[in-house]
């Protein structure tokens, strides 16, 4: 008897059975109710949380602990001990932005003399308090200017064509002259655009668009093949696993904006070539795992990398990692398990519910449309082989000398970022290390191209010569060679870090007006001073998403750490835990949801939106916040205490504070 898919497949054509465009179903749009309702239910559940712990109005918010309130003291104590304390210019002139070592002797000066230095770093540098010197019209038509290109970046298709990096370049340079018509009405202070245009990471986008760029274009076969090839399955909820897998790994040992630039296009190229009915689930797995795998390490993202540089106390490596992982490991499952459901659909085609796809994962069971689909896949693994046939010698030396090349260059990019160096002198030096490689590669190794023109008969025209200004003839080994300014340089993706910029440009505006620090003051209220205490430390964290997505986590960090200079290390978990997942909330919640819908974008998908980023991410980001939350509250190894302000010690004397 012959089965009923292999009698479809014979009456198709090859192309079809290759595609597997016959076993596709038209898809039926999901109703409101199936799109929106886990999100509701998400936010209903946080309110309800919260309302159950601190009460409709914060009234069941505890009284601070005596351990608080000698915290709190010895706070104010030290602050008022380094204001008192001499100003040592010549010091402070040649540390210029930096804070300098944070074990000094006692010769140098001791933790009272790192303190002087880090009180000075913070209020010149990381978060000048300029709100006062708005007037009242000043600092609110800034906050609206600024919220009406939120919404433009939020969501661009409702408006003109423009495109996110031109909405938000335009918008930067609207507030920087906005910002001199205030300074010249005597409604605002001098904006200083330079000081909040942070160069670091747009150096380090720069170096991975030029190494992305090299490692794909470098050699076919090569590393950025290989890699697209490990990702690869011809199961589509395999496929996803993989992408999770690798996104989060990834994202921990090195950066999440790294991991999300090179994969994006990658991720992209695998939904094309298996004509996927909707690459969302894959672009989301990607970005959504990123953020949730960067949190696991102090230089998985941007906010990390900064906390650790200004917290008060010393936070190793290990200790962080220690913190993290069960929370790092229960988000993972969670936004996991809600992919498998959310887009069971297109995961599990012809599946009949969650039971099925139970089966399917953990039982080996197949649908007849997951069968078609896994017979396309090995049907185009076998026209592949066959062509490639012919390179059988090639294929049984195994790596080339140029994929080598591409294996040590990445290596030694590992190699020099665990060891902590500048990770954007690091990228830029690689990205010009396989320039250099692969212009070598093309002057030396690769076949020139053949430019040879036909005529309307199909006959071989004779090369057209070439004449200088003197009118004699070019030869063509005298031919100027094309260079990589004008071939690869070109490919990298500006408006990407004009993206960047002008968004630096939009967010340093809008804090400058205090409006995000009078919005934690207001709505912690109570809790301000016990914040990552149970049960505040729910409502603290959910108000640190909010403003993550409204004022971008690393300013919200940069004010965290003036607003709480004394945080011990666990108060800097929560922080780093819940500003990291709150990237997956909205799309501009992190770079890395940019980035991949930039690059998406760039190969021709434009599905990764903010409509149908939200429904799955309000949910997943809840979630995982929430639960995360609760075990790093009730699992952690970092102090609630700091040693360097002297509160971990069993006696408390308020005297210490200016003697330590």
């Amino acid at each position: 008897m012959v089965s009923p898919l292999y009698d479809v497949e014979k009456h198709l054509a090859p192309d079809a059975i290759v595609t597997n465009d016959a076993v596709k179903m038209p898809m039926k749009k999901a109703s409101s109710l199936r799109t929106w309702g886990p999100a509701m239910v998400a936010v209903a559940a946080v309110l309800a949380v919260n309302v159950a712990l601190l009460g409709p109005t914060g009234g069941q918010i505890p009284a601070l602990s005596e351990t608080h309130q000698n915290f709190k003291i010895a706070a104010e104590e030290r602050t008022r001990a380094v204001l008192n304390m001499d100003s040592h210019w010549k010091d402070d002139l040649l540390l210029g932005r930096q804070i300098g070592s944070r074990n000094l002797s006692h010769e140098e000066g001791g933790v009272m003399e790192y303190t002087r230095r880090r009180h000075r770093h913070l209020t010149e540098y990381v978060f000048v308090d300029v709100s006062g010197e708005f007037s009242s019209f000043g600092k609110w038509s800034v906050t609206v200017i600024y919220f009406a290109y939120w919404v433009f970046l939020m969501f661009p298709n409702w408006f003109l064509p423009i495109g996110r990096p031109g909405i938000a370049l335009g918008g930067g340079l609207s507030m920087v002259v906005y910002r001199y018509i205030l300074q010249m009405t005597g409604n605002g202070p001098f904006f200083d655009a330079i000081k909040v245009i942070i160069l670091e990471p747009l150096f380090l986008l720069f170096g991975l668009m030029l190494t992305t760029i090299y490692l794909e274009k470098m050699e076919r076969g090569g590393l950025f093949d290989k890699l697209r090839e490990s990702l690869d399955d011809a199961v589509n909820w395999k496929r996803v696993a993989k992408i999770m897998t690798m996104s989060t790994i990834g994202s921990a040992a090195v950066m999440n904006d790294s991991v999300v630039l090179i994969f994006s296009g990658v991720v992209v190229d695998l939904c094309v070539r298996h004509k996927v009915a909707d690459s969302i689930p894959y672009l989301l797995a990607l970005a959504t795992t990123s953020n949730i795998g960067s949190a696991l390490t102090m230089t998985g993202n941007p906010q990390n990398i900064l906390i650790v540089s200004l917290a008060y106390d010393d936070i190793s490596w290990i200790a962080f990692a220690t913190d993290m992982v069960l929370p790092v490991i229960a988000a993972t499952f969670i936004n996991a398990v809600m992919m498998f459901i959310y887009y069971g659909k297109e995961l599990f085609p012809g599946s009949s519910g969650i039971i099925e796809n139970w089966g399917i994962m953990f039982f080996g069971n197949r649908t007849p449309e997951m069968l078609a689909q896994e017979h396309a896949y090995y049907a185009r693994q076998a026209v592949t082989e066959e062509m490639k046939r012919h390179e059988e010698e090639e294929k049984a030396a195994g790596w080339t000398l140029w994929s080598k090349i591409q294996v040590l260059v990445v290596c030694s990019f590992l190699v020099c970022f665990a060891l902590g160096l500048d990770v954007s002198v690091v990228s830029i030096s690689a990205g010009s290390i396989l320039m250099v490689i692969a212009a070598y590669k093309r002057q030396h190794y690769d076949p020139r191209p053949i430019m040879m023109e036909y005529d309307a008969e199909g006959n071989e025209l004779p090369p057209k010569k070439l004449y200088d200004m003197e009118g004699n003839e070019i030869l063509p080994e005298d031919e100027e060679l094309v260079t990589e300014s004008e071939t690869s340089l070109t490919e990298v993706d500006y408006g990407l870090l004009m993206l960047f910029i002008g968004q630096f440009l939009l967010i340093g505006s809008f804090n400058d007006t205090g409006i995000p620090q009078a919005f934690f003051n207001v709505t912690m209220g109570g809790c301000a001073d016990q914040m990552t205490s149970v049960p505040c430390v729910y409502w603290f964290v959910m108000i640190v998403t909010i403003l993550s997505n409204i004022a971008s986590n690393v300013p919200v960090c940069q004010m965290l750490a003036a607003t709480f200079p004394y945080a011990t290390p666990y108060d800097w978990m929560q922080v780093s835990f819940s500003a990291t997942i709150a990237g997956n909330l909205t799309m501009l919640g992190s770079a890395a949801n940019m980035i991949v819908a930039f690059q998406a974008a760039k190969v021709g998908d434009r599905t990764f939106t903010s409509e149908r980023h939200a429904p799955f991410g309000i949910p997943s980001t809840l979630f995982c916040l929430y639960a995360g939350t609760f075990l790093l509250s009730t699992f952690h190894w970092s102090p609630e205490c700091s040693e360097k302000l002297g509160t971990c010690d069993g006696d408390y004397n308020a005297d210490y504070g200016g003697n330590y």
